[in-house]
């Protein structure tokens, strides 16, 4: 199977990115009353307290995610992975007697799309279980902080999402990410003071982030970084090669979508720049591999991920795999997979605490998530949700594109948290 490369016409650049997204986050702050986290509050049999997103006996929950956008592949993994939870939840009885509905909205990676999308199911759901994007997720941050307060679970790892009791991170931050991806090049791939380092980045909230950690790697190791920013609508990697290659690099960090990690890669090996490449969670997909690029994505490419892949050898990981399998036989096994089920089950056991203390309200399922300190998916890397202004985790798993692999990816280095990493605050 052939990745689906979908160019999004007309994309707009940073500036009217920005731009949008502060228009309409001023016009959805406007459309909508101010309400109380308390308005509609309700107590149902058994004496349960419900408000927003609960009617009758169901807990409806939003989904915003790109189908059709720059992570396309990534976005109908999460969303099909979170289905897949839904319906197996609704078929061993629901949470606590209330039956799951997901309503998806796919926003294509487009700042419109993605805050019309909020806008429309905010009133409706308890909580989003997905939200791709940082830079939408952040715009609408202050209006989930400061009137809306539902728990959303993002497939986005920017540290400007940190600090907020209802936008919970799952997983390290871009920024340690970037850090542990760095530790691990020069742990193992040969990478030394002195050296430069390229870092090709997408504009906007989710590559300046990354590149706050190589930079505050760099600092602390002795590096050099050597930046080219790109946009989400730059495929060809051409011109980012030549620059780094001209530059000296010794390795390059790629904080980008799968299509730019693979041009990059490709572009490299066929220019014979043999140079270790190392990407962050997100910039990878496995159809990829059957493309021109896969033996250069096997031989010199490694991924930064939050947990082990969806091929991992734990009982959690196979059992995931079996039943996803058998659901949408014809697609493909890739992290998205993981993200999404991870994100689910984590939304999952905070409304089964939140049932449990009887207070099915927003405010009671975000008070539930803020007291699970050692959530374990069954992926390596075990969640503390405490702390607001902490990610939930500082490890990261280095993983190889291989083919052979179940979902494309193989582990090179386990779950670990470098010294650096350890001793760095998050968008400080």
């Amino acid at each position: 199977m052939t990745m689906r490369m979908v160019r999004r016409p007309g994309a707009p650049a940073a500036k009217a990115v920005a731009g949008a997204l502060a228009v309409l986050l001023v016009l959805a702050g406007c459309s909508s009353k101010a309400k109380s986290g308390k308005e509609g509050d309700k107590e149902a049999a058994g004496g349960v307290k419900t408000g927003v997103g609960v009617s009758g006996k169901t807990i409806e929950l939003g989904v915003l995610t790109d189908m059709t956008g720059v992570y396309a592949t990534l976005g109908k993994s999460v969303t099909q992975a979170q289905q897949l939870y839904v319906k197996q939840t609704n078929a061993d009885g629901g949470v606590c007697g209330y039956r799951l509905a997901l309503t998806v909205r796919d926003h294509g990676y487009d700042p419109q799309k993605a805050i019309a999308g909020y806008t429309d199911l905010e009133p409706k759901v308890l909580g989003f279980t997905q939200f791709i994007g940082s830079p939408f997720v952040a715009a609408v941050k202050q209006r989930v902080d400061g009137r809306d307060k539902g728990l959303v679970l993002p497939q986005a790892w920017s540290a400007s999402l940190l600090g907020s009791p209802y936008i919970r991170v799952i997983g390290s931050t871009y920024d340690i990410e970037t850090i542990n991806a760095l530790d691990f090049l020069m742990k193992e791939k040969g990478l030394k003071k002195g050296d430069k380092v390229g870092h090709v980045y997408f504009e906007g909230d989710y590559g300046e982030n990354a590149l706050a950690g190589s930079k505050y790697m760099a600092k602390q190791s002795g590096l050099t970084i050597v930046e080219q920013k790109i946009k989400p609508t730059d495929n060809d990697m051409t011109a980012q090669v030549a620059a780094l290659k001209q530059a000296g690099v010794k390795a390059i960090v790629v904080s980008a979508g799968p299509r730019q990690a693979a041009s990059l890669v490709g572009v490299a090996a066929a220019g014979k720049f043999d140079v270790p490449v190392i990407g962050n969670n997100s910039a990878f997909a496995p159809q990829l591999l059957a493309t021109q690029a896969g033996p250069a994505l096997m031989k010199n490419y490694y991924v930064a991920s939050p947990s082990l892949p969806v091929g991992a050898d734990t009982p959690q990981a196979k059992k995931l795999v079996e039943d996803y399998k058998a659901a949408y036989p014809k697609d493909s096994l890739d992290n998205g997979v993981v993200a999404g089920w991870t994100a689910a089950l984590a939304f999952g056991e905070a409304l089964k605490k939140a049932c449990a203390g009887k207070d099915l309200t927003r405010e009671g399922v975000d008070k539930a998530l803020l007291t699970i300190n050692a959530f374990d998916p069954g992926f390596g890397v075990t969640q503390d949700f405490t702390d607001p202004k902490a990610p939930s985790s500082k490890e990261s798993v280095i993983l190889q594109p291989d083919k052979n692999a179940v979902g494309g990816m193989k582990v090179v280095r386990q779950a670990a948290a470098s010294a650096v990493a350890e001793g760095y605050t998050p968008g400080g």
